[in-house]
């Protein structure tokens, strides 16, 4: 990934988008060529990992992986109007762009057909999920019978991460009367995810 020093994240930065997003792609090179599936994952900064489920009928569990795995984890992306530039009605040397956050994550990857595995990491996702809402969900509130057979349906997966490359484009090159135009812009368009991501990265 290109990465300008000025989109380089520090490691806590990387982190915490590791262990706060959602679901991320999963992708692999097979003999057939790659394969991609979009999972959730669950981020063990202490052991290294990130740890998940397929679907027992998807055949990308099956395949076998050439070299790394890859999963591409995405925080908030937006597109950036010259408009919201202050430096527009200055010079006009301006240009549409798009800021994100992402982070490429390598790693040797591991299947686990192994119902005892596969049901801890059930429930902490469903755990983090759940965690904050009024009434949140417990794999316990599903009948026994039900749960075990939705067990049997899933396999699970487990990348070993080997490295990380992460770039946090927000803005960071552009003045601060732009940047200000930015989380403007952003926050009357309804983006408040992308405002607030300019802002806590701000120089």
């Amino acid at each position: 990934m290109y990465v300008p020093a000025h989109f380089a994240p520090d490691d806590d930065a990387v982190h915490e988008l590791l262990a706060g997003h959602g679901a991320a792609d999963l992708v692999t090179a097979t003999a057939d060529g790659l394969v991609a599936t979009m999972l959730p994952f669950l981020y063990d900064r202490e052991e290294g990992t990130l740890r998940g489920h397929f679907a027992r009928n998807n055949e990308h569990w099956r395949r076998p992986v050439i070299g790394d795995a890859l999963v591409i984890v995405r925080g908030p992306d937006s597109y950036i109007t010259p408009s919201w530039y202050a430096s527009k009605a200055e010079h006009g040397r301006v240009v549409p762009t798009w800021n994100y956050l992402t982070a490429h994550v390598y790693g040797g990857l591991t299947v686990h057909d192994d119902p005892d595995w596969v049901a801890d990491v059930v429930r902490r996702l469903t755990e983090r999920h759940e965690a904050g809402r009024s009434r949140p969900w417990s794999v316990d509130d599903a009948p026994e019978r039900f749960v075990q057979g939705q067990l049997r349906a899933i396999v699970g997966v487990e990348v070993t991460i080997g490295r990380i490359e992460a770039k946090f484009k927000l803005s960071q090159n552009r003045p601060a009367a732009d940047v200000d135009g930015v989380i403007d812009g952003l926050r009357r368009s309804g983006d408040e995810a992308g405002a607030a991501a300019v802002e806590r990265y701000r120089p």
